[in-house]
């Protein structure tokens, strides 16, 4: 039984280093493995670019996901101000204005293209993106566009994100809504 251990663990650590002869008898050696690695572990040449290297893609990943996240909020920003430029629009012209707009009977634009137009104009103003902009104007009261009814104006985008990060194409909706008054 000695002998078959003893061939196992010759043929198991089969480097010179790893015995030692202890009384005509081999043993692995416990720090063979350390002495062979020594030459590697002491040296830390290259440990600090590598350091560096790791830090800065951590750094900079940060970065532009805080810059990314600064642009979608400042492009809902823009969106919620055309959607409350587009509803304050259409409240200073309702059907007693010179440049009626809405679905009244004495209107010249029934579809509010005048209010749609207005808050693209107003959104292209502040951002660069407005292609994918989707402006709804709607008058839910029966009277259209006459004094007292309202109007809701609704603003719909799909952001695109400037780096492209995984998981960042939000939509964003906006509405805001007003009383026609003129």
């Amino acid at each position: 039984m000695a002998a078959s251990v003893s061939q196992w663990l010759r043929s198991f650590f089969s480097c010179k280093r790893f015995h030692l002869r202890l009384r005509d008898k081999e043993i692995p050696d416990p720090h063979a493995a350390r002495s062979l690695m020594r030459p590697f572990v002491r040296d830390e040449r290259g440990a600090a670019a590598i350091e560096t290297a790791l830090g800065l893609m951590l750094i900079l990943t940060c970065m532009l996901g805080i810059i990314e996240c600064c642009l979608m909020v400042y492009t809902y920003s823009v969106y919620t101000d055309a959607a409350r430029e587009g509803a304050r629009y259409a409240t200073l012209h309702g059907l007693d204005s010179t440049s009626c707009s809405g679905p009244s009977a004495g209107c010249a634009d029934p579809t509010a293209a005048n209010v749609i137009s207005y808050v693209k104009t107003y959104a292209s103003t502040y951002t660069a993106q407005t292609s994918s902009l989707s402006v709804t104007v709607s008058y839910p009261d029966a009277g259209g566009c006459a004094t007292p009814s309202r109007v809701i104006v609704t603003v719909a985008y799909v952001y695109k994100p400037l780096f492209k990060l995984p998981g960042m194409s939000p939509s964003f909706q906006a509405s805001s809504q007003g009383r026609i008054v003129y």
